[in-house]
């Protein structure tokens, strides 16, 4: 959500910090906040006031109207107020509703002050602008100020100035104290703006002699705006509302949130009750929670979330086993119930997501038996079979049972099989497989009549916008504004025309940003609709360099340009009218006011999620002067059967088949939630000839386009008969459609519903998944609106598990009296499966073309042979172990850890003379980077330098296993001519020996089961160093013959396995990896001593040329 509460106490540290004003404001910083954890003594400590002045003392707990309540403590001293708190702290107070324990107060200076001396001020956005109401009578009595308060409309991006307050708000405030309060307000305002706050109110604002006091503050901010306001506002503590406990579990889930792209909600209700629910959607949640508090399990329902865009199988595992956590703690007499629903999906992969939450249930199987859970489960979108299977057979084999639905059953069906209020079908009818890409030909032979397709398909003509109507006689303009097509800026007075029609069937889009699903579904889409081109005409991603990215039309690839820059794009096509941003929230502000100053964009669809409603309001103002219609911000965008998809609108080729939409039916629809646009493609299909168009305006406060903008669009088209609605709690706007049915300006049948009556059975505040999906007054709540609507005219269904059938009864009442016709079906083309899809599903195999057995990155975390990488840190396993674990796929015993680790050091350098570093250093004096210096040095490595290891590993191995004496090897090798590896220094001799291997044998002696190997090789060191002392066993010998020993008897590998490393090399990859940090090291050292190209001296080179070249 963005718009959230602040506690009295963060908010008053706010101004104090930030408020730019020439009043003095008194009291600055003086309060003190008194929870469980307070220790008195030090409290007087850090605040010595406590001790001399007196003191007012209050819950500051998000509750309203403490001062009626009696909830405030006046001039009081320190012990007064400890006795006032004594009676009250830890309390269970009633507020309303919310049952809740007081258990956080603030104690601030008493200011001695007279009546008049009170004012009220208050600072509010709208759509329009910030409102500032202002009452020369404020504190306790101030009654119903949106009455009796001056109001003063601020327009977005214009300021406040002390001249319009003194002018419009201080008409009732004496003279000596307008300059200070016309001072007070306007730096309230900017720190409104500039803290990007939603709400502040201040009741009452005193004015003495002595300057301003901020008695009682209640705000809130955009939490949007965390990434702008991180330096001043720091790290801020949203509490919870009054009645509803802060949970460790919410927390863990809004950090989840906070890191992922997806969206993941979690607020605790009732941890007691019986009903829970784990939905996907933002609004699918709220009509999973409507529905089930309209059929009486309002008291018994746990818990509102929701998790949506496309979380991992991580982030949905963790998510599930917080709930199934949550609701395994206490048993309930008739066992509970766990509701996994959701609409269908536009892009989630539905099998990918359940995989996490079927990952939860195995883990959970012992207590979800043991409190008698059973599991409904209904759900859509892209692979939704294999995730229904798969849900299915966990349930056989956990013995948990798990009644699972898919498409063909209505979304909140299941909720009435979870009460008990209705059957549960034994085998429910399952539609056909996502990789059914064609229709099936038993389906509805019904469709729109062709002769309809000109609305949309036409040439573009200059007649596509819709003149201004005259104003009827006698409305005021405000109501103007709100059933007139095109819309008139309120602030400017200036018209700006915008299109009925925003998509045809040769509209061209620009794409920005790298979403190459969302373009290949738009491809997909345009195809299967018998389009002539795609409707992607180029990508602008600021992030690359111009190149082309690769694409299906139909069986054939094409090429589509993408460009850094969108003014090249602009530049290139100028075609476009429509853009659509898939930009991040934090770029999609300055992405979108880049694109409204090019002339040829009509439409903006802006699909991130979380921009501040500060600069949505902005775009908004925009968008108005420019005659742009803008579809979000928050959404998944909108759809035009037969000729236009924004990104993933309408989900994936399947469903767009199954929903009809590759043709235009006679319904258009608006609601604001993706998912829920996707459930009513699919209603609609199911009921009437199918969608004309549909539009999801987003879940945002301030949608950059209205319900009514787009139902208006639907009352000028001719194409559409019918209008559907999908409204919810929060904002007015639906009003706005009952006002245009009253007042004829909408004359086609309006089916209704607004979601979120359930909002009005909670005791405390819930805020649901969509951040305008709350409720600030009466009129907001959805049972309101829907009555409005009812009493208007509308169809309004009394649930929304009864939407289809009321949508079913109008559209029949059409057919019947002639105003639709309905047509014949004409199959669209076949569409060839991606082969990553046709794989997900299962269609497909094919040979993989690596395999690997060490390591997977895939998953949430990182993965060494079969070890989680914490696993790795927590068992403290070393750089030994992790070696162990990638080269030989064993968890080594630690003494074999340490043995390896030994052998990286002891091999790591050996100077610069030898021939690998000197390559090294060679190449770094010619200027090459360090990878081609190190592989210069490496490239020396083999049997004469460094590469013995193996060598040496097999010489001795075969000698000993074949039962030769080491007399017998050594005079075998000196027969044959061959050295025997891993003998011979040098420098080191018998008598001089080299460090490194004493320090090896010691260990190796010391730790490790048998050294028959290693002793095999003493002996024949024996043998050698009495021929030629530096004849010894040098450290490739050493580790090599160890390594043998170490494979062989270490426990964990057989003697086939152990022969087989050896044979494959990976003794000296030791070697190679610990010589590696050398070579490093020598690069390093030449790069900061800087020195030159290097030449070789000549008096160092033997040069010997034939005599008849030296002539």
């Amino acid at each position: 959500m963005s718009a959230k509460a602040i506690s009295e106490q963060t908010g008053k540290e706010f101004l104090y910090k930030y408020i730019c004003t020439s009043a003095a404001v008194q009291n600055r910083f003086r309060y003190a906040t008194v929870t469980a954890e307070t220790d008195w003594d030090r409290l007087t400590q850090e605040h010595p006031w406590l001790l001399t002045e007196r003191l007012v003392v209050k819950p500051d707990q998000l509750i309203k109207r403490r001062g009626k309540l009696g909830l405030v403590g006046i001039n009081l001293d320190l012990q007064g107020v400890r006795e006032w708190l004594k009676a009250r702290f830890m309390k269970e107070t009633t507020v309303g509703k919310a049952k809740g324990v007081l258990k956080n107060f603030l104690i601030e200076p008493f200011v001695p002050h007279a009546q008049e001396e009170e004012f009220y001020v208050c600072v509010y956005a709208t759509r329009e602008g910030d409102h500032v109401l202002f009452h020369h009578e404020g504190g306790v009595e101030v009654g119903d100020v949106d009455a009796k308060a001056q109001r003063l409309m601020v327009a977005v991006d214009d300021k406040l100035s002390e001249d319009q307050v003194k002018e419009q708000l201080l008409t009732h405030v004496p003279d000596e104290k307008k300059e200070i309060l016309a001072s007070f307000i306007v730096g309230l305002f900017n720190l409104y703006e500039d803290l990007y706050f939603t709400y502040l109110e201040i009741n009452p604002l005193v004015v003495t002699q002595d300057g301003v006091y901020i008695l009682d503050m209640a705000a809130k901010i955009d939490a949007t705006a965390d990434y702008i306001c991180k330096a001043k506002w720091g790290d801020v503590e949203f509490p919870p509302p009054f009645g509803r406990e802060a949970y460790p579990e919410e927390a863990y889930i809004a950090d989840l949130d906070a890191k992922s792209g997806a969206s993941l909600k979690l607020t605790l209700l009732n941890p007691r009750g019986r009903i829970w629910t784990m939905v996907a959607g933002g609004g699918a949640s709220v009509v999973y929670s409507d529905t089930i508090c309209d059929l009486g399990g309002v008291d018994e329902l746990a818990n509102y979330g929701e998790y949506s865009g496309a979380p991992s199988e991580q982030q949905t595992y963790d998510y599930a086993k917080t709930i199934l956590s949550l609701m395994t703690r206490e048993k309930h007499p008739l066992g509970k119930v766990l509701i996994i629903g959701g609409s269908i999906a536009n892009f989630t992969n539905v099998a990918a997501t359940f995989k996490g939450i079927v990952k939860a249930i195995k883990d959970y199987q012992g207590p979800l038996k043991e409190h008698e859970v059973t599991i409904f489960v209904r759900r859509g979108g892209p692979n939704y079979q294999e995730g229904l299977r798969v849900m299915g057979e966990v349930g056989k084999t956990t013995g948990i049972p798990i009644h699972v639905f898919g498409t063909e059953t209505h979304m909140t069906a299941i909720v009435g099989m979870a009460l008990g209020h209705r059957p549960i079908p034994n085998q429910p009818p399952m539609d056909a497989h996502t990789a059914n890409f064609l229709l099936n030909a038993s389906s509805s032979a019904k469709t729109p009549a062709t002769t309809r397709t000109a609305s949309f398909s036409e040439p573009r003509t200059s007649n596509d916008v819709t003149p201004a109507k005259k104003s009827k006689a006698g409305l005021p303009p405000d109501s103007l504004h709100s059933i007139l097509w095109p819309l008139k800026n309120m602030v400017t007075g200036d018209w700006k025309a915008k299109a009925t029609t925003l998509f045809r069937k040769h509209t061209k889009a620009i794409v920005w940003g790298m979403q190459t699903r969302a373009v290949q579904g738009m491809l997909d889409f345009d195809y299967v609709c018998s389009r002539d081109e795609p409707s992607v005409a180029a990508m602008v991603y600021p992030f690359t360099g111009d190149h082309k990215q690769k694409f299906y039309w139909g069986h054939k690839e094409i090429l589509l340009p993408v460009y850094k820059n969108m003014a090249d794009a602009m530049k290139k096509h100028p075609e476009v009218d429509v853009l659509i941003s898939f930009a991040s929230l934090r770029s999609a502000f300055d992405s979108t006011v880049e694109a409204m100053q090019y002339p040829q964009i009509h439409t903006i669809a802006i699909i991130a999620e979380g921009i501040p409603e500060a600069q949505t309001r902005k775009l908004i103002k925009m968008a108005d002067e420019k005659g742009v219609t803008i579809i979000g911000p928050a959404t998944v965008g909108g759809i035009k059967p037969g000729c236009f998809k924004i990104g993933n609108t309408g989900g994936m080729l399947d469903n767009i088949l199954a929903s009809k939409l590759y043709r235009p039916g006679s319904v258009a629809y608006v609601s604001r939630s993706g998912g829920m646009s996707n459930e009513l493609n699919n209603i609609i299909s199911r009921t009437t000839d199918g969608v004309y168009e549909g539009v999801a305006i987003g879940g945002d406060r301030y949608p950059g386009s209205t319900f009514m903008d787009h139902v208006l669009r639907y009352q000028d088209t001719p194409g559409i008969k019918m209008i559907v609605v999908l409204g919810e709690i929060g904002g007015t706007e639906e009003y706005k459609i009952c006002q245009g049915i009253r007042e004829g300006r909408i004359t086609k049948p309006v089916v209704c519903w607004c979601i979120g009556t359930c909002a009005t059975m909670f005791a405390s505040e819930v805020q649901f998944g969509h951040a305008g999906a709350c409720a600030n007054q009466a009129s907001e709540t959805a049972v309101a609106k829907n009555q409005a609507l009812r009493d208007a005219g509308a169809y309004v269904p009394k649930s929304f598990d009864e939407l289809g059938n009321v949508i079913k009864t109008v559209y029949d009442e059409l057919v019947a009296n002639g105003t639709i016709i309905p047509a014949e079906e004409v199959p669209p083309p076949t569409v060839p499966m991606d082969y990553s899809w046709a794989r997900e599903l299962g269609l497909i195999r094919k040979p993989a073309s690596f395999m690997t057995s060490i390591c997977d990155e895939r998953g949430q975390e990182l993965i060494y042979a079969g070890m989680p990488i914490t696993e790795v840190f927590k068992e403290e396993m070393g750089l030994g172990g992790v070696l162990g674990l990638l080269w030989f796929q064993r968890r080594l015993p630690r003494y074999a850890c340490q043995f390896i680790e030994m052998c990286l050091m002891v091999t790591a350098d050996h100077g610069p003379a030898v021939s690998g570093a000197h390559n090294t250093i060679v190449c770094a004096r010619a200027g090459k980077d360090l990878i081609s210096s190190l592989t210069s040095g490496l490239l020396t490595i083999g049997d004469r330098f460094g590469g013995a290891l193996d060598a040496a590993a097999k010489q001795f191995s075969k000698a000993f296993d074949s039962g030769m004496l080491p007399m017998e090897f050594v005079n075998k090798m000196k027969k044959d001519g061959k050295l025997i590896m891993g003998i011979g220094h040098r420098v080191k001799s018998i008598n001089n020996p080299d460090m490194r291997v004493q320090i090896l044998k010691d260990f190796v002696k010391q730790h490790f089961p048998s050294t028959q190997l290693l002793d095999y090789a003493l002996d024949v060191e024996k043998i050698t160093t009495s021929k030629k002392p530096n004849l010894i066993l040098n450290v490739d010998g050493l580790i090599g013959v160890a390594f043998v020993d170490l494979l062989r008897t270490c426990g964990g590998f057989t003697r086939d396995e152990a022969d087989e490393f050896v044979e494959i090399g990976a003794l000296n990859g030791i070697f190679v990896l610990g010589r590696s940090m050398g070579f490093i090291g020598h690069y390093l050292d030449q790069k900061r001593l800087k020195q030159g190209l290097y030449r070789h001296p000549w008096d160092d080179i033997s040069y010997v040329l034939p005599e008849h070249m030296s002539m």
